[in-house]
């Protein structure tokens, strides 16, 4: 079969949900044929790697190593694949793919514009993708919105490129936002209305449009928006404000916004039976609580942990208990009073010095009063310098990350990332082996079916994106005074640690992100027990 081609564009502003969107309709497909996504970022950075997250929320890694926009946790998770680098296009890898070809002679005797060469290397790099996947249905994703300079390109290109494969095999999608202003009580559509028109000028007269809503849209306004944007009424669908973005897909099946995609594109829809699933998980009751404290520092944008919050989930839902995250800038001064209320602590990855020492103390708090802890890159290495200082007796352990001067680093630069110097894409990113010894690592690994035992050695994989690593020097002090390393690399690099179980319930740590592989069907392990450990310390 042809390839089929979804695209999602969005008005109005960023953030209303294209790749939650793009992903649930790609969930009814993925079971039927070979779904594959694309994302169009209009920036010029060649990834997101090296962006702030409270700018542009958290960095996904994929296996192959590639930094990517936070939409493929999404696709990711709702589709159950793997992405890979070429499934991410930005404008930065564009021009720069431009300029090689012009410099290596590939443009000789033209001058190179916009329009051709590049709208046509973008609709060639999508083409690319879809055959090199051998995908059935590609979902393409314009982030941002189509009122942005930076989309003018992509727009421009996905318009030649439907009239290239035909308006059969190619439809668009357009999520817009229809608010409730407070005090008025009343849907307004003129945000709607005017996102149509721009699109509409750019010459792509979408086939659907998702609005997104507080409540669902009344026909007054499905009236409204089918008037003024030319669009059938039967086309407007409303993706209303839900508390869990996996309850999505129940919503969309029941408005047989699904039943009309397949309609227009001749495609089968795939079997109801994970949308079955999916509503077991998410329909069991949650008579347990668990309070969840994150003591990071970019605290003032939630996305920037979104993988993690979403492992949260994961477990509470599969462990019949309701998370209430609570966020702690540790670079801030902040009340250890709020330690007390916690029942499970987790210390996200990060990078330089800002807010490190309410890191330190709020690892050690956790130590000390035997709080459930999960510590997550960054998080394993500051438990090493924590725990190095109060326990191993090393006052001025520390990384060379964050104090150069120290003549204890616990923590120091990675070999290969010696000579270092261009910031971006250079880190040890990626899948890596790792190999669990016996200890509460390996068990909830174990439990939940994770990994290859072979000779009482568990093998998994998860997901890397560090510069530093524990000192080799210092592993053997280390584990004298009572810290287990209970996972390696293939290199020895320390990928997991513990405590005895006998001394602390459940203080676990990693250098790896394992949430960012973690399923709604299927809880991230160290997750899934730090959930576990909390639930049983607080309700046995």
């Amino acid at each position: 079969m042809k390839t089929k081609y979804i695209v999602f564009t969005g008005g109005v502003l960023s953030g209303l949900g294209k790749g939650v969107t793009a992903a649930t309709v790609g969930f009814f497909f993925s079971d039927q044929y070979k779904v594959v996504p694309i994302k169009l970022d209009g920036y010029l950075n060649s990834d997101p790697g090296t962006m702030n997250p409270i700018e542009h929320g958290e960095v996904f890694v994929l296996d192959d190593g590639f930094e990517v926009d936070m939409d493929f946790g999404h696709y990711e998770r709702f589709l159950d694949i793997n992405a890979v680098k070429d499934q991410s296009i930005t404008m930065g890898k564009i021009f720069r793919e431009i300029q090689k070809r012009e410099r290596t002679g590939d443009y000789l005797g033209k001058t190179v514009q916009l329009i051709p060469h590049v709208t046509d290397l973008i609709q060639e790099e999508i083409q690319n993708v879809s055959n090199k996947t051998k995908s059935q249905l590609t979902l393409i994703e314009v982030g941002g919105t189509v009122g942005d300079i930076e989309n003018e390109l992509f727009i421009e290109a996905l318009r030649q490129l439907q009239k290239k494969v035909g308006e059969e095999n190619m439809i668009f999608v357009h999520i817009t936002y229809v608010p409730i202003p407070f005090g008025v009580s009343e849907q307004k559509t003129k945000p709607t209305q005017q996102s149509l028109s721009l699109l509409q000028k750019k010459g792509i007269w979408p086939n659907f449009i998702v609005a997104r809503c507080p409540e669902f849209l009344t026909e007054s306004s499905k009236r409204k928006i089918s008037l003024f944007g030319n669009i059938p009424q039967t086309k407007i669908y409303t993706a209303p404000d839900i508390d869990c973005i996996y309850k999505l897909p129940e919503v969309f099946s029941a408005q047989q916004f699904i039943d009309s995609i397949s309609k227009e594109l001749k495609l089968k829809k795939g079997s109801t039976e994970k949308l079955k699933t999916w509503n077991k998980i998410l329909t069991k009751k949650s008579d347990k609580t668990v309070n969840v404290l994150i003591a990071g520092k970019y605290t003032d944008l939630e996305d920037s942990y979104a993988s993690i919050v979403e492992s949260l989930k994961h477990c509470g839902f599969n462990l019949n208990a309701k998370i209430n995250i609570t966020f702690v800038d540790t670079e801030k001064d902040f009340d250890m009073e709020a330690l007390k209320t916690t029942d499970a602590i987790i210390v996200p990855g990060g990078f330089g010095k800002r807010g490190i020492q309410g890191k330190i103390n709020t690892i050690k708090y956790a130590r000390e009063n035997k709080i459930p802890y999960l510590g997550i890159c960054y998080g394993l290495q500051l438990a090493v310098i924590e725990y190095a200082r109060n326990k191993c007796g090393i006052n001025d352990a520390n990384s060379l990350e964050i104090d150069t001067q120290s003549k204890n680093h616990v923590v120091s630069l990675l070999d290969e990332q010696k000579n270092v110097v261009m910031k971006g894409g250079t880190m040890r990113l990626g899948s890596y082996k790792a190999y669990l010894t016996d200890g509460i690592i390996k068990s909830v690994y174990k439990k939940l079916g994770v990994g290859k035992e072979n000779k009482n050695v568990l093998e998994i994989h998860e997901r890397h994106r560090h510069r530093f690593e524990v000192n080799p020097k210092y592993t053997d002090i280390l584990k004298e005074n009572g810290l287990k390393i209970t996972g390696t690399s293939e290199t020895g690099l320390v990928e997991f640690i513990e405590l005895n179980k006998k001394d602390h319930p459940y203080f676990t740590a990693t250098q790896a992100h394992p949430e960012l592989k973690s399923r709604l069907e299927q809880p991230a392990p160290l997750f899934y027990g730090l959930i576990s450990s909390a639930l049983k310390s607080k309700y046995l």
